[in-house]
């Protein structure tokens, strides 16, 4: 098998037992550099990338297992064999617990010193295929859970506008009122994340209404008590379709509870105030205000105004202030 070249340092106190490791390594076809103390060797190190070390472990100054921690902590890809006039097997337990690839006694066998060298820069050579094999694996995961997410979206943004091709009142309703719900998330500085996670739910708030019987979402009169009790359960049928493709708590989270109010009188689970996930309480006002600007069966579309003024009597009763106060501020500036 041919030897691959890689580059040496060797740091030894000793100038001949440095030369000597030199010529050998070099006829071995290896780059090799110098170093007489642990100063020298880590400038060398700054300078030029260094496959492996071959360092003596009594040198002045910096001892050789110091330079060893100092070697593994900052150039983790360099190997590292020590090499010491003792035997002592404490002392090579030690170098291996620190991060030594091997160890080897004075005076050298040259022969050996090729074969520890070849078996330390074959095991590098392993390690770094791994390190860059996982690395390329987590950039591969990454990029199927994008593909993954992308398609999760088509999927119910799909589901969303069938649901709403049945309606022409609703058409369109659940693409503004995640846009809606975006932009107040902004404005509270929510992260780009949880914005992702409004949008989508945004998207999909309404998809529970599958489970209610249309003569129900498309009566033009009252609603009976038993009829609001049915359509009131599309938020838990919403989550329950989703759950199986969503497997995301928090979005799942926000279809559930986007028709919680915020004094507890809301639905399905009566939750209040900080109860009420934060994204589902922008949803209620962002749903509640697109609704009213929407004809429906029973009555005609409001205006603007008459819907804002909705929204600001509903403050701490159906709605969350703050998200009220930021959803009204931008209606005013519109």
């Amino acid at each position: 098998m041919k030897r691959k070249k890689e580059s040496i340092l060797i740091v030894d106190d000793e100038v001949s037992v440095r030369r000597l490791l030199h010529q050998k390594l070099y006829g071995e076809g290896h780059e090799c550099w110098e170093a007489g103390n642990a100063i020298q060797a880590l400038d060398r190190l700054r300078k030029n990338s260094i496959a492996l070390v071959i360092l003596d472990i009594k040198m002045p100054g910096m001892s050789g297992i110091e330079l060893l921690t100092e070697i593994r902590a900052n150039y983790s890809d360099t190997a590292v064999i020590m090499a010491t006039a003792t035997s002592d097997i404490s002392v090579a337990i030690t170098c291996m617990k620190r991060g030594a690839y091997d160890y080897m006694t004075k005076p050298f066998n040259l022969d050996e010193v090729v074969l520890n060298v070849d078996r330390a820069l074959e095991k590098r050579r392993l390690e770094l295929e791994n390190k860059d094999y996982r690395q390329h694996l987590e950039e591969k995961v990454k990029e199927q859970a994008e593909k993954i997410r992308a398609s999760f979206l088509s999927a119910i943004t799909a589901l969303a506008y069938a649901l709403e091709a049945k309606d022409e009142y609703t058409s369109g309703h659940s693409q503004r009122v995640a846009d809606f719900a975006v932009a107040i998330a902004a404005e509270l500085g929510l992260s780009q994340e949880s914005a992702d996670k409004i949008r989508i739910a945004g998207l999909v708030h309404d998809i529970g209404k599958i489970g209610v019987r249309e003569s129900i979402l498309n009566k033009s009169s009252r609603l009976t008590d038993e009829e609001f009790q049915h359509i009131q359960k599309h938020a838990e049928i919403g989550e329950r379709i989703l759950a199986p493709i969503a497997e995301d708590a928090e979005i799942l989270s926000l279809v559930r509870n986007h028709h919680e109010h915020f004094d507890g009188s809301g639905y399905p689970d009566g939750l209040k105030e900080n109860q009420i996930p934060l994204g589902a309480r922008i949803l209620a006002v962002a749903d509640a205000y697109e609704a009213m600007r929407s004809a429906r069966p029973y009555r005609t579309a409001m205006s603007e105004a008459a819907a804002c003024t909705e929204i600001q009597q509903g403050k701490g009763t159906q709605f969350d202030p703050a998200a009220a106060d930021v959803f009204l501020r931008s209606r005013r500036t519109s």
